[in-house]
């Protein structure tokens, strides 16, 4: 092996590209990526297995944002219809024994055709891995991915533990709420799910905390704290849903997100305008460097030319003005032409 496959939303494969291009340049491996548009996949060739070895040694999954996953492969395999079993046995037996199966296809149209396969094709592998000893259940091996870009053709490869989405397909898949006020809802919880270890919830969404959220209406952001029953003051010229000003726990300033400052210190900041990203970077900034809240969760939009470009400026200036604080950034699945940002405070 010597390429990584990386999987991202389609659309973003340049940026994808680009990002991990500069991530394996950093780790002193010059490698080159291949892309096609619109396909939701990456290949990455580190040109040696050695160098895959010390790049992937040193990749950091939770500090990749365009990335939802990131496998190890071997060569592309290809297959016949009438026998697609055999030859990625035999692929099997090249790779470390791993500890999960994944069958997987990229996030497209295409890809969705092939999720019937994956399905079918998923016991007869698993059977044939367990009878062979290919595939224990211990946490600490690798995970083994199988990804189907036609009924002919397939990579095979491992993603390795503390560098990989936990995910099928690094897509974190939610339930749309009935009473949310909107979809945006789901890019918050999903924001929680990835930035926030499950140990640390009751700290960071204690209930009666208070968050502050910039440009909230209708409240679907709003409403992932009312659920939790954290007090929102909701800040926004536009209407709020009316069950969640039922709800006690929000109080309603119609303001401009952007010249608004609260009385206090707040748990959160939140913010999911429509809005030129330097801008809401330098306010979110000024929120933390201030001490007005603790910790935030914002979204950026992306320009539409060389969005990596933009996200690593926007992350420097963010790293250099908040040198005490953790900042995280990814393209959340529930995410479009935007990328979320968590940023909370060192631990000593």
């Amino acid at each position: 092996m010597q390429s990584l496959l990386l999987y991202c939303r389609p659309g973003f494969e340049s940026a994808c590209a680009a990002e991990i291009t500069d991530l394996a340049a950093m780790s002193e491996v010059y490698g080159y990526a291949k892309t096609e548009r619109e396909s939701g996949l990456v290949l990455f060739d580190c040109g040696s297995q050695e160098s895959l070895e010390h790049f992937a040694s040193q990749l950091s999954f939770q500090h990749v944002v365009f990335s939802r996953q990131i496998v190890l492969v071997a060569p592309v395999l290809e297959l016949s219809a009438e026998d697609r079993l055999t030859p990625i046995m035999l692929a099997a037996t090249e790779l470390p024994v791993c500890g999960k199966l994944f069958i997987e296809s990229a996030d497209t149209n295409e890809g969705k055709a092939l999720s019937a396969l994956c399905r079918k094709f998923k016991p007869h592998f698993e059977r044939s891995l367990v009878k062979q000893k290919r595939l224990q259940d211990k946490e600490s091996l690798p995970w083994m991915h199988l990804i189907f870009e036609s009924g002919t053709r397939a990579w095979l490869g491992i993603s390795l533990k503390g560098r990989r989405s936990p995910w099928p397909m690094g897509i974190r898949r939610l339930k749309m709420p009935g009473s949310a006020p909107s979809r945006s809802t789901l890019k918050l919880e999903e924001a929680f799910h990835y930035f926030l270890t499950r140990e640390k919830w009751p700290e960071y969404l204690k209930p009666m905390t208070t968050a502050v959220d910039l440009g909230a209406a209708p409240g679907g952001w709003t409403w992932q704290f009312v659920e939790r029953g954290i007090k929102v003051i909701a800040i926004d010229n536009g209407p709020m849903e009316h069950n969640l000003m039922g709800s006690g726990l929000v109080k309603h300033i119609r303001a401009d997100g952007f010249t608004y400052r609260p009385s206090g210190t707040v748990d959160w900041l939140v913010c999911d305008m429509v809005e030129k990203p330097a801008r809401v970077v330098e306010r979110m900034a000024t929120w933390l460097e201030k001490g007005w809240s603790r910790r935030a969760i914002f979204n950026l939009k992306l320009p539409m030319k060389q969005p990596w470009r933009s996200v690593k400026l926007y992350l420097e200036q963010l790293t250099e003005r908040l040198p005490d604080h953790s900042i995280r950034a990814k393209q959340l699945y529930h995410d479009r032409e935007e990328i979320t940002v968590c940023i909370l405070p060192l631990e000593n």
